[in-house]
């Protein structure tokens, strides 16, 4: 195997670490944090529906 593998294989590794960290920093900022908390609540908003429910809603 030729070092130019060794180095793209590095430099892509590096590349997606950056991009992991600029985003969990942008996740982060509080700016974001109204709107994740009221993605948060989103599940204990749904109605009851009885079994089968989606299944008929999507039907119509």
């Amino acid at each position: 195997m030729s070092p130019f593998w060794g180095h793209l294989a590095g430099v892509l590794i590096v590349l997606m670490m950056v991009s992991f960290i600029g985003i969990w920093i942008w996740a982060w900022r509080k700016y974001h944090k109204p709107v994740f908390d009221r993605m948060a609540q989103l599940p204990m908003q749904d109605e009851d529906m009885p079994v089968g429910g989606a299944a008929q809603e999507k039907a119509r």
